[in-house]
Formats: C-alpha cells, sequence, structure tokens
C-alpha cells in the first residue's frame, strides 16, 4: 500500500480526448467533493489514439494497455474508463473499485435535417464504428449504405453537420453526447428494440491498484449497486461467448424492482456483420446472481448457434477470444 497523507493530490489517468477529459473531470470532482482529497489528471496517450484503423481490427485493450501500464508503474493512482472498453480478465495487481451511476446506455442517431433512421431514405449513408451497430442497421433492413468510421465525437458529428459533410448520419453512443452537453444534436434515441447496447456502455469504470488499500476504499465510496450489478451480468454475457466489444454482440441489463425485490432483466444477442443471423434470447433473476445470469444467457445463444456467428468454435465449443475496444 502506498502511503500518502491525506490531503496529498491523486493522479488520475486518462485518454487525452475531449469525451474522456469531461468524463474524467466528473470523476475528479466527484472524488474531491466525498473524500476531500485533491485530484489532477494525468494525460496518457495510447495506442488506439495513434491508430487510424477500423474499431474491429485494432486488437485487444488498445484504448486501455497505457492506462493500465501507467498505473502498474505507479505513475498514476488510479484510471477512468469507459468500462464497455475494458477487457473482460482484470490484469494481476488492479482491481475496478468503483463503477459510479451509469449514464444513459442507448445508442443515439445524429442526422442531417434531425431526421430519425425510419425517415432516411434507401441508399442514405449511416456511419458508425462498431460491427455491433453495422450489424444491427443492417438487420433492420432499410437499405442503408453503412460506412465504419473512426474518430472524436467532433469527428463523427462533423461528418453529417460540418463544412465538409459526406454523410446522412452517425450513429454513438448517447452517453458520450450528454457528458460533452451535446444532447441537441441527437434527432433519435434508438429503442434498445432496435438496437441494442454494447455490455457494459454508458458506464465507467473506477481501476486502481490492488495494494492501495486505502484508495480502493476511498473510490468506493463512489460505486452504485444497481450499476456494478447490470454491469456485471452484461460483462459474464460477453466473457462466456469469448467475444470482444469488437464483436457484433449486443447486451443490456436493467436492475428493476420485482415482486420479490430486486431484479435483473439480461437481453443479449449475437448479429452477423451483414443483419442476415440475429439470435436473440433474456433472462432474469436478482442482482447477486449477476454473474450466472450472464453465463447461463451466453451458453443458451451459444446453443443455438451462437459460435458460428462469431467465429470458428474451438474445440472446447467456443470462440478465440478478441477483446477489441469501441469509441
Amino acid at each position: 500500500m502506498s502511503e500518502r497523507s491525506g490531503t496529498s493530490v491523486l493522479r488520475l489517468g486518462t485518454r487525452g480526448s475531449a469525451l474522456a477529459l469531461a468524463q474524467s473531470r466528473t470523476i475528479a470532482e466527484a472524488v474531491t467533493a466525498t473524500t476531500g482529497r485533491p485530484v489532477e489528471l494525468v494525460e496518457i496517450v495510447t495506442a488506439g489514439d495513434r491508430s487510424s484503423a477500423p474499431v474491429h481490427r485494432l486488437g485487444v485493450g488498445v484504448f486501455v494497455s497505457a492506462l493500465r501500464d501507467a498505473l502498474v508503474a505507479g505513475e498514476i493512482d488510479f484510471a477512468v474508463h469507459c468500462y464497455k472498453d475494458l477487457p473482460t480478465a482484470v490484469p494481476a495487481g488492479l482491481h475496478i473499485a468503483a463503477t459510479p451511476p451509469r449514464e444513459d446506455p442507448r445508442d443515439a442517431l445524429v442526422a442531417s435535417h434531425g431526421r430519425t433512421l425510419a425517415e432516411l431514405p434507401p441508399g442514405a449513408t449511416v456511419g458508425t464504428g462498431a460491427l455491433r451497430r453495422i450489424a444491427q442497421l443492417h438487420a433492420l433492413g432499410l437499405q442503408l449504405t453503412v460506412v465504419p468510421i473512426r474518430g472524436n465525437v467532433d469527428t463523427r458529428v462533423g461528418r453529417v453537420h460540418g463544412p465538409e459533410a459526406d454523410l446522412d448520419a452517425v450513429v454513438l453512443a448517447r452517453a458520450g453526447l450528454l457528458r460533452l452537453g451535446r444532447a441537441d444534436e441527437i434527432s433519435e434515441t434508438l429503442d434498445p428494440m432496435l438496437m441494442l447496447p454494447a455490455p457494459a456502455q454508458g458506464a465507467l469504470a473506477l481501476e486502481c491498484r490492488v495494494d492501495d488499500a486505502e484508495l480502493v476504499e476511498l473510490l468506493g465510496v463512489l460505486d452504485h449497486a444497481p450499476t456494478r450489478a447490470a454491469v456485471t451480468a452484461e460483462r459474464a454475457f460477453l466473457a462466456t461467448l469469448e467475444a470482444g466489444c469488437s464483436a457484433p454482440v449486443a447486451g443490456y441489463a436493467e436492475v428493476a424492482e420485482g415482486d420479490d425485490g430486486e431484479e435483473i432483466y439480461l437481453r443479449g444477442a449475437v448479429i452477423s456483420p451483414d443483419g442476415t443471423r440475429d439470435i436473440r434470447l433474456s433472462r432474469t433473476g436478482t442482482p447477486a446472481e449477476a454473474t450466472e445470469i450472464g453465463k447461463a444467457l451466453a451458453a443458451e445463444l451459444l446453443d443455438l448457434g451462437a459460435d458460428s456467428i462469431l467465429g470458428a468454435p474451438k474445440e472446447s465449443g467456443a470462440r478465440t477470444q478478441h477483446l477489441g475496444a469501441t469509441e
């Protein structure tokens, strides 16, 4: 455990994008407000920030590894991640100390002339960076031309509303637009029945060294039990499929009051990239059963042939793990 005084500055590692900085500033303010500890932001450049390759080709934890390296090296005290960017396995020596309340996990459409998906004409060009979104857009059968794109929120929205706009619409996480104060640019918030979110979309993960017991306790004050339960179910689902957030896998859990107390309702889907195959199921249980719910739902999808959509099955019947990152 590191020794630090009660007023020493905590170093928070963050990517340098506008969205990452907005998220990290919010967390820094919350940490200071709840613990009295000052927090400074330390910008870390990741491999994903330096690459222009399509998101689903970037590889394992590309937006995460540099932050984790800095954490292990003691260059920062904790990091803030978009939870959906994290590989499902936590490295030895690190710990997710808190999952704050989740922002709206749904996807959002930003379209020219404020149009909705249904109002876009056949052949309209729609940009997105996630294979999951590409697959679900194709599955809607709207005859849209889906274009893989990269870039931060400004870059993506600029391709619809900017001076050199070349797309009719883009689909991106509603949470990011809300955190940047750009909700007024949303043409349509997409119902999960049309566009099921990525596992852990809209959630943040506060990660620190497992042996820093003081900081584990401090950050734990920001943990939100319903968000943690929902994310636990979604990521257990993802891990059991042995797919990553670059794969055409969607999962969304909601925690609500049931007849016998709180319940989790988890929906999961595996969609072929061209949208022609689509397997969707749901499962319910208690928050205490979050991990088991996710695993069981994934097993049901695998029994129905999800592995043939995700890729060639291994001898064990599961797909080789490929964990990438989304925006």
